[in-house]
C-alpha cells in the first residue's frame, strides 16, 4: 500500500466510521477498486481505528468530561438503579450496551473474520439492509422516550454486534434501533460514537497483541511509516469532521438520504463484485 492509496482509505475509514454506510464494507468496496488488502493490513486496521477514536474524544471531550465527573460522584439516597444519577445512568448504558459485541468478539471472532474474506456479495447484501433499517427509521413514528432505558441499551447492542457483518454500517444500526426504540435523536448519535469506543479500543489492543506474535513483518504487510501516519492523520481529520456532521444529520432526521445512498452501494457491489 503506498501513500495516496492509504491516504484515501484512511479518508473512506474516518468518513464512513460516522456516517451510516459502513466503514468496513467501504474499506473493501475501495480495497477491491484500488487493488490493495487494507482490510489484511493489521497495522493499517488498528492505526484508522485509533485514529477514529480519537477523532470521537476530540468532538465529544466535554461531554465524556462531564459523563466520567458524574459517574465518580456519591449514590443517591434509595435503592437500586433510584441512586444512580443521569450520568450514572448512561455509563452502565454504555456498559450494558457493550455485552452483545463482548460475546461476538470472545466466541464468534474467527467467524466474522471468515466472512470479510468472502468478496463483495456480503457487502452488497448488508449494505442493503442497512439501507432498509435507515428508510424504516425514517418513516415509523413511535412514541418518544425522555431516556434510553437498559433494555434498549441492550438491544441497541445488539444491533451494534451485528454490524460485525461488512456493509451493515455500526453507526446506522445503531442509531436507527435507537430511534425506532423511540429514543430521542438528539441523544442517539452522541450514545451511539461513545458506545463503540470501549470495543473499538478492545479490538485495537487484541490486534496488537496479535501483530506482536506474528512479527512486523506480517503485521505491517509492506505499507511504510509515512504511509501509515498519512492513513492515520486522514482517518483523523476526516473522522471529526464526520461525527460532527453526523450529529447534526440525526437531529434533522435526514437518515434518508443515507438510505438511498446504501441501496446505491449495495446494488453496485453485487454487480461489480
Amino acid at each position: 500500500m503506498n501513500t495516496i492509496e492509504a491516504l484515501i482509505l484512511g479518508i473512506v475509514q474516518g468518513l464512513t466510521e460516522y456516517l451510516p454506510v459502513s466503514s468496513s464494507g467501504h474499506l473493501a468496496l475501495g480495497s477491491h477498486i484500488l487493488g490493495v488488502g487494507a482490510e489484511e493490513n493489521m497495522a493499517f486496521t488498528i492505526a484508522v481505528h485509533i485514529a477514529t477514536v480519537l477523532s470521537t474524544l476530540v468532538i465529544l471531550g466535554s461531554e465524556i468530561g462531564k459523563i466520567i465527573k458524574g459517574t465518580f460522584r456519591p449514590l443517591g439516597p434509595g435503592s437500586g438503579l433510584a441512586r444512580l444519577n443521569s450520568d450514572q445512568r448512561y455509563t452502565l448504558n454504555i456498559l450494558v450496551s457493550m455485552i452483545p459485541i463482548g460475546i461476538v468478539g470472545v466466541f464468534f471472532k474467527s467467524k466474522v473474520e471468515s466472512i470479510f474474506g468472502s468478496g463483495l456479495t456480503i457487502v452488497g447484501i448488508c449494505l442493503l439492509l442497512t439501507a432498509v433499517l435507515l428508510a424504516y427509521s425514517y418513516f415509523a413514528r413511535p412514541r418518544q422516550k425522555e431516556n434510553i432505558s437498559l433494555r434498549d441499551a441492550f438491544i441497541i447492542g445488539i444491533a451494534q454486534a451485528f454490524a460485525v457483518l461488512p456493509g451493515l454500517s455500526r453507526s446506522g444500526s445503531t442509531i436507527a434501533t435507537g430511534l425506532i426504540l423511540g429514543n430521542n435523536k438528539n441523544t442517539m448519535a452522541q450514545f451511539s460514537f461513545l458506545m463503540v469506543i470501549p470495543p473499538i479500543l478492545g479490538e485495537a489492543l487484541l490486534s496488537t497483541l496479535e501483530a506482536m506474535e506474528s512479527g512486523a513483518e506480517a503485521a505491517f504487510g509492506g505499507i511504510s511509516v509515512t504511509a501509515l501516519s498519512v492513513g492515520f492523520l486522514a482517518a483523523f481529520i476526516s473522522g471529526m469532521v464526520a461525527c460532527k456532521w453526523m450529529i447534526n444529520i440525526v437531529r434533522k432526521g435526514k437518515l434518508i438520504y443515507f438510505a438511498a445512498y446504501c441501496l446505491l452501494a449495495g446494488l453496485a457491489a453485487l454487480i461489480f463484485g
